[in-house]
């Protein structure tokens, strides 16, 4: 069965960031049949992120690079990802994360941050060999509350990209 595992890189745990990236995680599950790892909140392991070897830290970058699909959010910090999960991803020697699909997240404080999912985050990703088939996510932060619609639309828009990591099916394009 595929994996999907949720990398918040909040420095606040439990953050609004890490209540949408757990509903992408959700809705792809539920719609691919794929298992929802545990969520790695970098924020609970900060204080080892700069231990080198750190056997805890060093298990959760093998489970990200382990999984199917993973599922990457941030706030947006200076018009990018936040210094917390670079931290993270920075522990990942050159194709780090071949043969993983990536999702990149970024909530955002209002329209103009909606591009540094694609020009900050998706680098990154492709830089480590991910695979980042879809349009990233530009979430707006106030309308956490909105999640479940809000992520059911980008879905659907971008299932036909996402089913293949998921071994699953894409459903046949419904016309009129």
């Amino acid at each position: 069965m595929s994996s999907i595992v949720v990398l918040v890189g909040n420095p606040q745990s439990a953050s609004r960031t890490r209540l949408v990236a757990e509903e992408v995680a959700r809705q792809l599950a539920d719609r691919g049949g794929a298992v929802v790892e545990p969520t790695i909140d970098v924020a609970d392991v900060a204080g080892s992120l700069f231990r080198f070897p750190d056997a805890e830290i060093d298990a959760l970058l093998e489970r990200v690079a382990s999984a199917d699909v993973l599922i990457v959010a941030s706030p947006t910090y200076k018009a990018t990802y936040t210094g917390l999960l670079k931290a993270f991803l920075d522990r990942y020697g050159a194709n780090g994360l071949a043969g993983v699909t990536a999702v990149p997240l970024l909530t955002i404080g209002g329209p103009g941050h909606a591009l540094a999912v694609e020009h900050g985050l998706r680098p990154l990703l492709v830089e480590l060999g991910a695979s980042t088939p879809t349009r990233g996510i530009a979430f707006p932060a106030g309308d956490t509350d909105r999640r479940e619609e809000i992520v059911a639309s980008w879905l659907e828009d971008e299932w036909p990209r996402l089913a293949p990591a998921l071994g699953s099916p894409v459903e046949p394009v419904r016309v009129g």
